[in-house]
This record gives C-alpha cells, sequence and structure tokens, in this order.
C-alpha cells in the first residue's frame, strides 16, 4: 500500500449485531466487543490492521449516530470529524455513498477502501498483499474491486462471487447470495466461485461515477445536499437524506449491475464472525472441542459447545452437546447450536415482552 495519502480507508460500523445476541445488545453491539477473546475489539482490530500503512488522519468511520462516542473510545486517534454518523441504518450503499462523498471534498483523487468493521483476519502478511494488490490495480484501472476468498468448505452464510478465470485478479461474472447448501457445494466443486468478504477498494471519482449511474436516485439525494457537507449544515442535510434514501446494499445496487467489478483472491484466514457458529469454528477449544472460559466454567460430559460467562462468573455445566451457552448480567440463553438462526425470533419475543431494556 504504501505510506500514501491519497489511500483512505472507511470503516463500516453501523450493525446492531444481532446475531451475537445477548452478548451483543444495541448499547454496545458485537463491533465494540471483544467476542474472540484476543484483548481487542473488534473494531480495533479492523483499524490496527490498516494503520501499519494508512495514516490516522486517512480513515473515516461510519456508524450510527448513538455510536459516537463508543467509536472515539475505541479508535481515540481519530478526530471527531472522522466519525460520521447515520441517524438510521440504510443498509451499505448509503453509507458508502456518504463516505464518497465526504472523500471527494477532501481528495478528489482518492482511492477509497471500504471494510466491514467486525471481521477476522488470522494471516495479516498476505491480507496486506491482497490489498496492495488491489490498490494498485484501481489506481491504474477505471475499476470496482473487491476481495474474494477461496472458499474452504460450502458455507451457505456467505456470498459468492464467480470470477471470469482463474487469475489472481480477475473480471467477476455475477454475484450470488447466501445459497443453499446444495447450491454452495456445486460451487465449490465448480472452483470459479469466491466467497464475498464485503471488502471494496477502488477510486472515489469511480462509485460516485457508478453510483450515478446504477442508483441515480441516491446520487441525486447527494449532490443535493453536497455545499452542506463539512458545514454546520452537515447533520440536517443527512437527516434529510436518509430519510429520504431506500435501504440498498452497494453489492446489489450497483455491483451486481457494473461492468468493470473485478475480484482479488487471496486466503489470509478470513472470517466475518458473523454467528456463533462461526465464533465456535475460529476460537480455541479444550479437548473435548468446547469453547468456553480459562477459568471459572467446570464442565463435565460436556461436549461440542461454545459457553460464555461474565468475568468472575462461575458455572456449572453438566450433560450438553453442541450447545449455546450464554450468560450475562441480566439475560441467560440457552439454544442448541444447531438452532442458533432463531436467536433473531428470541429477540423479537424479549422485546415484546419487557421492551428494549434486554436487546
Amino acid at each position: 500500500m504504501g505510506n500514501n495519502r491519497e489511500v483512505f480507508c472507511v470503516i463500516m460500523a453501523g450493525g446492531a449485531g444481532t446475531r451475537f445476541w445477548p452478548k451483543s445488545r444495541k448499547h454496545r453491539p458485537k463491533q465494540f466487543l471483544d467476542i474472540l477473546g484476543t484483548g481487542k475489539t473488534f473494531i480495533r482490530s479492523t483499524y490496527e490492521r490498516f494503520a501499519e500503512k494508512i495514516p490516522s488522519q486517512n480513515f473515516l468511520v461510519v456508524t450510527n449516530s448513538d455510536y459516537r462516542s463508543l467509536t472515539l473510545e475505541h479508535l481515540p486517534e481519530l478526530q471527531p470529524q472522522q466519525v460520521l454518523c447515520e441517524p438510521i441504518g440504510r443498509n451499505t450503499a448509503p453509507c458508502i455513498c456518504y463516505a464518497a462523498y465526504k472523500l471527494r471534498r477532501q481528495n478528489p483523487d482518492a482511492v477509497m477502501i471500504v471494510t466491514p468493521a467486525d471481521h477476522l483476519v488470522l494471516n495479516q502478511s498476505e491480507f496486506q498483499t491482497v490489498i496492495d494488490d488491489a490498490v494498485a490495480f484501481v489506481e491504474q484501472n477505471n475499476a470496482l474491486m473487491t476481495i474474494g476468498i477461496n472458499p474452504s468448505h460450502p458455507e451457505t452464510g456467505y456470498g459468492y462471487i464467480q470470477r471470469s478465470n482463474a487469475d489472481i485478479i480477475s473480471r467477476v461474472k455475477c454475484f450470488t447470495e447466501k445459497p443453499t447448501l446444495e447450491l454452495a457445494q456445486t460451487f465449490i466443486r465448480c472452483g470459479e466461485f469466491l466467497w464475498n468478504s464485503g471488502i471494496f477498494i477502488w477510486k472515489v471519482s469511480d462509485i460516485i461515477a457508478a453510483i450515478e449511474r446504477y442508483l441515480p436516485e441516491l446520487h441525486a439525494l447527494f449532490e443535493s445536499i453536497a455545499d452542506k457537507l463539512d458545514t454546520a449544515d452537515e447533520a440536517g442535510a443527512i437527516a434529510r437524506v436518509y430519510a429520504e434514501c431506500r435501504s440498498i446494499s452497494i453489492d446489489y445496487g450497483v455491483m451486481e449491475h457494473a461492468d468493470n467489478v473485478y475480484v482479488r483472491s487471496g486466503d489470509f484466514g478470513w472470517s466475518d464472525v458473523g454467528t456463533w457458529g462461526s465464533l465456535y469454528r475460529y476460537s480455541r477449544k479444550d479437548k473435548y472441542a468446547n469453547v468456553k472460559p480459562t477459568e471459572g466454567c467446570y464442565t463435565y460430559d460436556t461436549r461440542n459447545s461454545i459457553i460464555s460467562l461474565p468475568e468472575n462468573k462461575i458455572a456449572i455445566i453438566n450433560g450438553l452437546r453442541d450447545y449455546i451457552v450464554v450468560d450475562t448480567d441480566d439475560v441467560l440463553m440457552i439454544c442448541p447450536r444447531s438452532e442458533e438462526q432463531n436467536i433473531r425470533k428470541y429477540v423479537d419475543e424479549v422485546k415484546y415482552h419487557t421492551g428494549d431494556k434486554h436487546c
């Protein structure tokens, strides 16, 4: 990447992290937690991953206005104006458009790396090589670049990218959202498909041109307030735009339609750690394949389970197989690992009976 002042990193950190309830809550969602037990929160790890090559002043974080102070607490290197606050979540296209318009004012020739705040990368040096290659490519080409992961198994929780050839950088044929298991198995056998990491690299001018072409209504909304950005009127203008723009992902709104989309394939120990199940896969296990605290958790005849406890809590667990046990100060959840897709339903049920205080 080089210590290039023309390269900027945009961290998307607005998600609510519902699938990690009850550990992840509305007031402190997944990206602000150390769910992996590394001693660093997800957003901190994401920042440090890019800060090796990108100066702190070249970062933007786009998050919900509720998380502004949390973001500055976890990333004290940033100035308040580097945290862009969305009044409501509208998926990734408006989020990226907001950041792109801000960067255009700062440097219209900038290269923009867009990354989620809450992913795992195990091989930092290989990751750096992949990002360097992608940046170099978009600097020389009118290209919208995404990072694809060489798949290790037929995962149904990820989107897939079909590439046109086996080159390290290749043109994208198509995107496919989360497939059925049968289709995912077909993708793996085919060999043309990569996991979609949700990491993007492009020139600011190229993504704004693509939004103008494929999402003209969104483009018009942000053009209408361009002169309000970086002024005292910005928050009010953004509130009006977000009230009017539809919720749409950048994949669906732009990437699936554009003819200049490329993918750089890589294998750097990536996971979006989107569920308790994926956390289980990437966590250290005891000899009985349990993921649990090293102290205070006593298990008997318990296998293949994931157990999360508050600090200084003692738990005795006997006779569980393939379970998720998450205990917090005010919520205890026990459910089979095979049924974690029901967590959203559990949250809705709790919210219906008790309001937001436990969510």
